[in-house]
């Protein structure tokens, strides 16, 4: 009979292991669909970028992932990210997701803040107001924040501007930026930008020229509203510093398309002349308060470089090829211009 129990509390207890070690296996593999199964689904038309707001909550992040059905298993996501604190350091970003992430991946990535940075880009700008919805188009900071500062007048003149030259700050190129960047963070790295820029070549040679950066940069802009030909631009610059060191008006037209407000003009009427407004270069000498564009650094460049030469006029090429033809005389422009008069009546350019 002994015998028999002895057997009978073997067998039990070499059950009662089985099963601790069969609870032990359910557990492992409950644990292991948790952390190490894929759990992120992302298509291959989907943005594969997670922006995450400043401001944001743990709640906020599975709202989003939601939002976009990002997640097989929000309870497995939420049970991962509890294990790993990240539910309490939430941090905001545009973070690079992979297909098939697991919960620990995609935890480790967000808990990190390792953020992937954004290429942001702007030309062919007129406007403040134009120059702040494209930036916003690329980062957090709402356009209305950013247009706020640059229509600040204290706040420009700690950066060396005023509202009305404030867009000579934004050299147009591609930079690098956090999505997550302040109206205040994006305009203080241009600032850092705008003097990298200006190092002490450009500065001496400005200097020499009897100009301020900011000189250069308005006279740049209507240089490169007057024409898309790099190789022009050192020449037509070089009329325009003739026209200013003979005490003459610049007489720009692409100042006057400004100070109309309509870009879409193709051509420049006699009426415009008159119209009142400072970027009037036919009506008041000297340069306009600020710049009609934001030039590009071939436009910068051009001025600080402009050809020395005689020409005092010029005009659009009867071709419509958008270069131009140089004169010295006045009878000369006269020619000139009424050959591309002629080009415009004939296809019937109005206006």
């Amino acid at each position: 009979m002994a015998g028999k129990n002895k057997s009978f509390i073997k067998k039990l207890g070499l059950g009662i292991v089985l099963m601790i070690l069969v609870a032990l296996g359910v557990t492992a593999y409950v644990f292991y669909l948790k952390i190490f199964v894929p759990n992120l689904h992302l298509s291959a038309h989907e943005s594969p970028y997670l922006l995450i707001p400043t401001g944001s909550d743990f709640e906020d992040v599975v709202s989003i992932l939601d939002d976009r059905k990002l997640l097989d298993n929000e309870k497995s996501f939420r049970w991962m990210a509890d294990k790993m604190k990240y539910t309490l350091s939430v941090k905001p970003g545009r973070y690079l997701l992979k297909p098939g992430m697991n919960n620990k991946e995609l935890v480790t990535l967000l808990r990190s803040g390792r953020q992937s940075p954004v290429k942001v880009t702007f030309n062919n700008i007129r406007l403040k107001d134009e120059l702040a919805q494209r930036i916003s188009e690329q980062i957090e900071a709402p356009a209305q924040s950013i247009l706020n500062l640059i229509n600040d007048e204290d706040y420009v003149a700690r950066l060396g501007f005023n509202p009305e030259n404030v867009l000579c700050m934004f050299i147009p190129n591609t930079y690098e930026f956090y999505w997550n960047t302040s109206a205040d963070q994006f305009l203080q790295r241009m600032k850092k930008e705008y003097d990298k820029f200006w190092n002490e070549r450009r500065l001496a040679r400005a200097k020499e020229m009897g100009f301020t950066p900011i000189q250069v940069s308005i006279l740049a802009a209507i240089v490169q509203k007057e024409t898309n030909a790099n190789d022009e631009k050192r020449v037509i610059a070089g009329v325009y510093i003739n026209r200013m060191e003979k005490g003459w008006k610049l007489e720009a037209d692409p100042t006057l398309v400004y100070a109309l407000g309509d870009f879409t003009v193709n051509r420049v009427l006699a009426a415009f002349k008159q119209i009142i407004s400072p970027y009037n270069t036919y009506m008041f000498a000297g340069l306009p308060p600020g710049p009609i564009c934001l030039p590009d650094i071939a436009s910068l460049d051009a001025v600080l470089n402009y050809t020395q030469h005689q020409y005092m006029y010029f005009c659009a090429k009867e071709d419509l090829s958008g270069r131009h033809s140089f004169a010295v005389t006045y009878s000369q422009h006269l020619a000139n211009a009424r050959r591309f008069q002629k080009a415009l009546d004939r296809r019937g350019i109005k206006s």
